[in-house]
């Protein structure tokens, strides 16, 4: 959420920078400051009243020593309470109209994004390795169908379209890569694991700013109180909401592995087909509380974490810059790592890093006292490290072989207990 001090100083650069966006949002800060002004106004005249009401309260009490009638005034007193009455329900009322409009704009990109009308203009920072050198590749599809890796027909059967049942193989090199990836980066890059509940309460998807952009993309339960995750990051970077951290506590970095629940499935296409794009799929998450003076490097620092995962598998990845237009919701910055898929013959997705600076902290009341002992917001930072199955999908494909076997990655062999799949 953006902080409505900034939207009232400098209203001009907000709405500048939303309008890089290219969704129209700058169009509502005009009504966030009109209702702004209203809810001061109002909050003015409240101050008033409940002062003057307290200056005649004092007035009976002295009349009432002196043994003097103060019946004109204790009517008076009522009626001011009446009015501080109706005054603080429509303050409260305005209170919470101005939260809802601030809930529903979205953060204003860095500085140095770079500014484009759709994904064309995201930037390529670097790659990593080669493609593999492969004749006739084929898909993760049918080396998934003849392998025996997953059941798409099963998983259609239990739950319908968009889901995936991995078998035999193909549920062991699932869990091997998790375990790999989850050891990687508490062992090597110092985050603690948390294994957090599938289910969160509709605050912290408000507070990760899911809800409520995207309340129809979610799975909710319990009149939408409860929700199916789509990320571990709303249960990670929730953690201490509403808490005042120390200086000396950051940066905080957590990790965890959780299936990810999404209605949305893409349009039909060619991404459909298999495993790419899923209603429900597992993901290691790394998320990252920080004092706002590091959050950028911390950023830096979380990319090469991520990054460090393909470069020990081998698979070929590019490290992409997303322009303005492309941003998710709450992000100041993201890069997209995408691990190359040799069945597709493309690049897919594997993780997206961003900082959202202190957008998310605000909604959370996310806090941290710094050397000063001023209390101050944290910025938030996540990105998956990585997220299943695309992974999965890349590297059996990037990995096959002439007689129709999948090599195992020497780094995963230890985990997967084999050195190929037949």
């Amino acid at each position: 959420m953006l902080d409505i001090r900034l939207i009232r100083e400098k209203p001009d650069f907000v709405r500048e920078r939303l309008a890089t966006r290219g969704g129209g949002d700058e169009a509502k800060i005009d009504e966030v400051l009109r209702i702004d002004a209203e809810r001061r106004k109002s909050e003015t005249e409240l101050q008033r009243l409940q002062s003057e009401r307290n200056r005649l309260s004092k007035e009976i009490g002295a009349r009432r020593l002196r043994k003097e009638s103060s019946e004109e005034l204790e009517a008076e007193v009522r009626k001011i309470g009446e009015q501080i009455a109706g005054l603080t329900q429509r303050v409260n009322a305005v209170d919470e109209e101005q939260r809802n409009l601030l809930l529903d704009i979205p953060n204003v990109p860095h500085a140095s994004v770079p500014v484009g009308k759709d994904p064309g203009a995201n930037r390529v920072v670097r790659s990593w390795g080669e493609k593999p050198q492969l004749t006739n590749a084929a898909d993760h599809v049918a080396l998934g169908t003849r392998l025996n890796l997953f059941n798409l027909e099963w998983a259609a059967k239990l739950s319908g379209s968009g889901f995936i049942c991995f078998t035999g193989a193909g549920a062991k090199l699932e869990r091997a890569l998790i375990s790999f990836m989850i050891d990687l980066h508490t062992r090597e890059h110092g985050y603690f694991q948390v294994s957090p509940p599938f289910v969160v309460r509709r605050d912290c998807m408000i507070g990760t700013s899911q809800l409520p952009k995207f309340e129809a993309d979610m799975y909710g339960l319990e009149d939408n109180q409860l929700f199916l995750a789509p990320t571990a990051e709303v249960q990670l970077t929730n953690l201490h909401r509403e808490e005042i951290l120390s200086v000396d506590d950051l940066p905080k970095k957590f990790i965890a592995y959780t299936p990810c629940f999404r209605r949305e499935a893409g349009a039909a296409g060619r991404d459909t087909r298999g495993i790419i794009r899923v209603h429900q799929f597992d993901k290691v998450e790394l998320v990252k509380l920080v004092a706002s003076e590091k959050s950028y490097e911390e950023l830096e620092s979380l990319i090469a974490d991520a990054e460090r995962v393909l470069q020990l598998l081998g698979l070929h990845y590019r490290l992409i810059e997303l322009c303005t237009a492309d941003l998710g919701f709450g992000s100041a910055k993201t890069y997209d790592i995408e691990v190359w898929s040799p069945g597709q013959n493309a690049f897919l997705e594997v993780s997206s890093c961003s900082n959202f600076e202190d957008f998310q902290a605000r909604r959370m009341q996310l806090r941290f006292k710094d050397r000063d002992g001023k209390n101050r917001l944290c910025h938030t930072l996540n990105g998956s490290g990585l997220a299943l199955p695309r992974l999965f999908a890349a590297l059996i494909e990037s990995y096959q072989q002439p007689n129709g076997s999948v090599r195992i990655p020497e780094k995963l062999q230890p985990y997967f207990g084999a050195s190929e799949i037949r």
